[in-house]
């Protein structure tokens, strides 16, 4: 996969602390831009922001029609029947991204890796298996799409997981999120979990909640 193209936002001069946010499925890195002045964030905190955007490609139950997409999914069945290498692969791009800030001077145990959908099925895979220490995993009304295939880093075995969903979310069921909290407990993981009387969106407790989880981890 070619390099990611991305949105780039800091909350002060010389970032100490990074955030890369990944969108759903058919969205952008322009979704959850709007949410950065919403986090509560002390206003002496300097944060960068990576909002990537994922390329675009064919969907199998959106008729295969091209859209942007982490990867495709072929059928919408409670288990998700995705395309795992698609799902690897935009893992390892948005790994790259990570590298750059370590590269520009952000510590990686620094970094929080946020997806929201799509997104977060690739923050799960990403956070999982980076190589080195991350600040934590945010996890927004998704599911945890590899977790028979994913292959841990022993440098971020205890990694902080908060996972949010949506208690009358259509689009991707709570039960996949709760399942996604029994599963990395199975793993000696332990996840936070969070849920809101809301449907497959995100609302503005539950970025105060996300705010505190940056201040916590990463600052």
């Amino acid at each position: 996969m070619q390099d990611l193209q991305y949105i780039e936002l800091e909350t002060g001069a010389n970032p100490t602390a990074a955030v890369i946010w990944l969108h759903g499925l058919g969205a952008s890195g322009h979704d959850f831009e709007p949410v950065v002045p919403e986090l509560g964030l002390p206003d002496d905190a300097a944060v960068r922001f990576i909002f990537p955007h994922a390329p675009n490609m064919p969907v199998t139950i959106n008729g295969g029609m091209t859209m942007p997409a982490w990867y495709d999914i072929k059928a919408m069945d409670i288990d998700r029947i995705v395309d795992t290498d698609q799902l690897m692969d935009s893992a390892r791009a948005v790994g790259k991204l990570i590298d750059q800030q370590v590269e520009r001077g952000i510590p990686s145990e620094n970094i929080v890796i946020a997806g929201f959908s799509q997104g977060g099925a690739v923050a799960y895979e990403l956070g999982l298996t980076y190589p080195k220490r991350l600040a934590g995993i945010l996890a927004l009304s998704t599911y945890f799409a590899t977790a028979k295939s994913v292959k841990p880093s022993e440098a971020n075995a205890g990694i902080p997981i908060n996972i949010y969903h949506g208690t009358a979310d259509p689009m991707v069921p709570e039960t996949l999120g709760v399942r996604s909290v029994e599963t990395l407990k199975g793993m000696g993981y332990e996840p936070a979990y969070m849920t809101f009387p809301m449907e497959h969106s995100v609302c503005l407790e539950e970025i105060q909640e996300i705010g505190r989880f940056i201040r916590k981890h990463a600052l």
